[in-house]
């Protein structure tokens, strides 16, 4: 939708672009929905008018070309080349021209360095009309300059631009001309700009990155991240529009308020660019498009006006999180016309109307408050991840892209996605989409990680920001929260720079000057601007509380692979209120390490120079390999180090939502309210954290994380429980192993079900079995077992081994459907000694289209895989036990052989 105002306010919905892809995505991961341009769908979802008195947007989209300012490695001096789609970046169309190589492969990152650190120029010459310029007010309007713009139009200079997510409007009406007019938008580098504003300005510390990124309003993981590479984007990443209009609107604001008792109340304010007398129509759609309420001659006087309106229970339909209802989503549209009748502008935004609640309140067993989200009085466990951009290339994404991504999302059961807030706000196709699926967004200001300045400049450029962002997302039914920053509390506690006692300062003369900006400046403009909470960082806990507190507000739980690097077993004494962030690296799929390698073969083997500049974490082999041999016996060459490390990043995640989905233990007991994995998605072919890749390749740790996360799981654990004879001696001690069992319940209603519990014996034919009906409470863990482990004899030598002995169990409904299932083995596994091969009792069964898997033993960790072009697995990281057969689809299989990896498959 259309959002404009005056000359720094946002116009248009931020981020439509053309696709311009620098590099072919597979479409095996893509969904049906057809493809097309940001640029396109921007237009299309735009309220476009052609009368001379109504506000007309012109996307300038055509016969643009750029140069790299006096000549250099792009271009030859005063040569111009065409630009081959628009909006662009310049590292997309000098690869597009082949003047660079591709920067995701081999090393070639660092061979394209002298592109942000160069000046460039677009130019476009475009014709005006008559008609157009009968128009009273003419405007260019500049949705998105990455980052610092000059721009001349006709020969005179009418713009400088210094934030990559501010939109400007300049009036033009008197430098136009009938016929032809020539635009040009000089860039000059932000690397450089950015280290001549620290060198005035000042150094401070971060993580990640060049420090000097802290001065400048740009994404800041383009300055290189621990999962991102160096490529410093430059030019017009989003449309450049001219608009002619008597008046416009320059803000709608819909906002709904639901009670209790769910009824609605609507307010819909809007203000025009002139102070301008005249009636307006205000018309509430349904989805199905008929009219619900209409408004008509509503009288405005100075340009603005407000109507409201009530609603009872029942006659709207509230929106709900995926999974607890439906997602409808109304249309508001607004016309306006002056007093003559005549129409001067219209605009339509799609709403929809829920309660939201971020409840923190005591717990009835434990210290600390909650920090949970309830949802028309429902209190949600979200399951989610973290979002980084998709691309380091940003105008490469389509909406296509972003409904594949975020459908995997749903498809993998989760509910929340937390936009980070060291890349951009993101493009309004991906809020529209989370609105459609009934994702909730966590959404971050664009600060990471960094100690940002607060001098008067850098101020300016932040409020206008956050007005201009939090305007135009505030209508968007899934936003359920706004945080300040990205860590940037916790590198203050690092540096020992904050004084949490002191609530009163202005913090700009401190050694932590931003806290003005998350303490005063963003609170008081989300207040002002939308209802939607406001928490002051991520982690945060509360106020005069370090961030690390585990029984308050948000956790980014590193200790797993940072900081005490923690075995993954203890995420359950790691938990917190909220863990916003927590994570396992793992090697994405061998096509993705292949595309990297770019044939390369000399480089395939995991300690190789190539591999290493695709994996940016510090430390990463030294942590990799800790995990691993901590737990696994494991081979090194390329395709064996994938698989571990695949499987090794899928039992330590399956293990943090299994353990904390068993802390919501109902109301007052909410002691873990959420989980949102580290992250998603990359912005670059790579290995790092994601448990999907670049090209939308799910890694196994996806699917373990789906099954923990559907609507009935059973977990287990077991733990040694040893006793000692007396408090003096060591020598004389009982150890037996403890089995617990509970399952998950995520609907409203109680669930009967039969849980069935059987062990087996690795190396013999024993087996136990029990089973008990249960009832799973409602929107809740229930505890459903505690006791001896079957089978496991208790020991009283450190020298006894024990039994291997693998636990699975099922949760049946009453047509005999699994509702849930888990098995449970003794770790870590690199103790196990697998039998053989030829005694498991393997079997792998294709009719074409799924693969039928069962066994005569148990077998852990199976990854299924064909050569050639992937398939798209319904399942992966599969425990198979005798007894319980399991059938995984397997699209594009296309009767192929099933190649099968699993633990103890001989290869280690």
């Amino acid at each position: 939708m259309l959002t404009g105002s005056a000359m720094l306010e946002l116009t248009k919905p931020a981020g439509p672009s053309l696709n311009l892809a620098a590099r072919t995505v597979p479409s095996v991961r893509l969904s049906k929905h057809s493809i097309q341009p940001l640029e396109q769908y921007w237009l299309e979802n735009q309220s476009m008018v052609s009368t001379a008195t109504m506000s007309t947007m012109r996307s300038l989209t055509q016969d643009w070309s750029f140069t790299q300012v006096g000549g250099g490695q792009g271009t030859k001096y005063d040569e111009w080349l065409a630009a081959s789609q628009f909006p662009t970046t310049v590292h997309v169309e000098l690869l597009k021209a082949k003047r660079i190589p591709d920067p995701f492969l081999g090393l070639n990152e660092w061979d394209v360095q002298w592109v942000g650190e160069s000046d460039w120029a677009f130019k476009n010459t475009f014709e005006v009309s008559p008609k157009e310029l009968a128009a009273t007010n003419i405007d260019l309007v500049f949705d998105g300059l990455d980052t610092f713009a000059s721009v001349e139009f006709n020969g005179r200079k009418i713009l400088d631009t210094e934030n990559q997510f501010i939109a400007y409007r300049v009036p033009v009406k008197q430098y136009l001309k009938q016929g032809a007019n020539e635009l040009v938008i000089t860039f000059s580098s932000a690397f450089l700009k950015g280290r001549e504003l620290e060198k005035a300005s000042g150094k401070f510390h971060l993580w990640n990155g060049d420090s000097s990124r802290l001065h400048v309003r740009k994404a800041q993981y383009n300055y290189g991240w621990d999962w991102g590479p160096v490529l410093m984007t430059i030019g017009p990443w989003k449309p450049v529009s001219l608009h002619t209009y008597n008046a416009h609107f320059t803000d709608l604001d819909v906002r709904s308020q639901v009670s209790k008792a769910l009824d609605v109340k609507v307010a819909v304010d809007f203000t025009l660019s002139e102070k301008t007398s005249g009636l307006a129509s205000i018309v509430l759609r349904s989805a199905q498009g008929y009219a619900i309420h209409t408004e008509n001659d509503l009288q405005f006087e100075s340009g603005s006006a407000r109507a409201e309106f009530h609603f009872s229970i029942g006659e709207l339909e509230l929106w709900y999180p995926v999974g607890y209802g439906k997602q409808p989503l109304y249309t508001v549209e607004v016309t306006v016309s002056d007093t003559q009748g005549n129409t001067l502008d219209t605009k339509t935004q799609k709403v929809s109307f829920r309660r939201v609640r971020v409840v923190q309140e005591p717990l009835v067993d434990q210290e600390g408050l909650t920090f949970l989200f309830e949802v028309n009085n429902v209190r949600i466990f979200c399951g989610g991840s973290n979002w980084i951009p998709a691309d380091s290339f940003l105008t490469t994404l389509t909406p296509e892209r972003y409904r594949a991504w975020l459908q995997l999302l749903v498809d993998g059961n989760q509910n929340m996605i937390r936009v980070w807030g060291g890349g951009i706000y993101e493009y309004d196709v991906f809020y529209d989409i989370c609105d459609e699926l009934g994702i909730l967004v966590w959404q971050d200001f664009m600060f990471g990680c960094g100690q940002y300045p607060a001098y008067d400049s850098f101020l300016k450029l932040v409020e206008v920001e956050a007005e201009q962002n939090v305007k135009r997302l505030r209508h968007h039914p899934s936003i359920v929260i706004f945080a300040g920053n990205n860590e940037d509390y916790q590198l203050a506690e690092s540096l020992n720079i904050v004084d949490y006692s002191d609530e009163t300062s202005d913090f700009r003369e401190t050694k932590f000057p931003a806290r003005y900006i998350y303490e005063r400046t963003l609170p008081s403009i989300v207040k002002k601007l939308c209802d939607i909470y406001y928490h002051r960082g991520s982690p945060y806990s509360t106020p005069g509380t370090v961030t690390t507190d585990k029984t308050l507000g948000d956790l980014h739980q590193w200790n797993v692979w940072h900081g005490s690097q923690e075995p993954w077993h203890n995420w359950d004494i790691l938990a917190g209120r909220f863990v916003s962030e927590f994570g396992m690296e793992g090697y994405p799929n061998i096509r993705t390490v292949d595309y990297w390698l770019a044939g390369d073969t000399s480089e395939r083997y995991p300690q190789s120079r190539v591999n290493n500049n695709h994996n940016k974490a510090d430390g990463f082999e030294r942590r990799l390999e800790l995990y691993l041999v901590e737990n696994f016996k494991h081979a090194f060459d390329m395709d064996s180090y994938v698989y571990y490390t695949q499987v090794m990043q899928a039992e330590t995640l399956a293990a943090a939502y299994r353990l904390w989905r068993r802390n919501w233990r109902g109301k007052g007991r909410e002691h873990t309210a959420g989980a949102l994995v580290w992250q998603i998605n990359d912005c670059w072919p790579t290995a790092s954290w994601a448990i999907v890749d670049y090209f939308l390749r799910p890694k196994p740790a996806y699917f373990t994380i789906s099954r923990e996360l559907r609507p009935y799981t059973v977990g287990m654990t077991r733990k040694e429980k040893k006793i000692f004879a007396n408090d003096l001696s060591a020598a004389k001690f009982t150890i037996a192993t403890i089995l617990e069992v509970w399952g998950t319940n995520s609907t409203l209603s109680e669930k009967a079900a039969k849980l069935e519990v059987t062990c087996f014996d690795l190396h013999s034919s024993w087996t136990a079995q029990f089973s008990k009906d249960v009832l799973l409470a409602p929107n809740s863990s229930t505890e459903l077992y505690s006791g001896d482990l079957p089978g496991q004899p208790v020991r009283t030598k450190q020298s006894e081994v024990p039994r291997v002995i693998i636990v699975s169990a099922r949760l049946i409904d009453a047509s005999g459907t699994v509702l849930g299932r888990y098995s449970n083995w003794p770790e870590p596994f690199k103790f196990i000694k697998f039998p053989p091969i030829k005694d498991l009792g393997l079997a792998v069964s294709s009719d074409g289209d799924s693969v039928k898997l069962s066994t005569q033993k148990p077998i852990k960790g199976i990854i299924l895989d064909v050569e050639g072009e992937d398939v798209k697995w319904s399942d992966q990281a599969i425990d198979l036990v005798p007894g319980d057969p399991q059938i995984v689809e397997a699209v594009g299989l296309k009767g192929r052989e099933v190649k099968i990896r699993f633990l103890g498959d001989g290869t280690a």
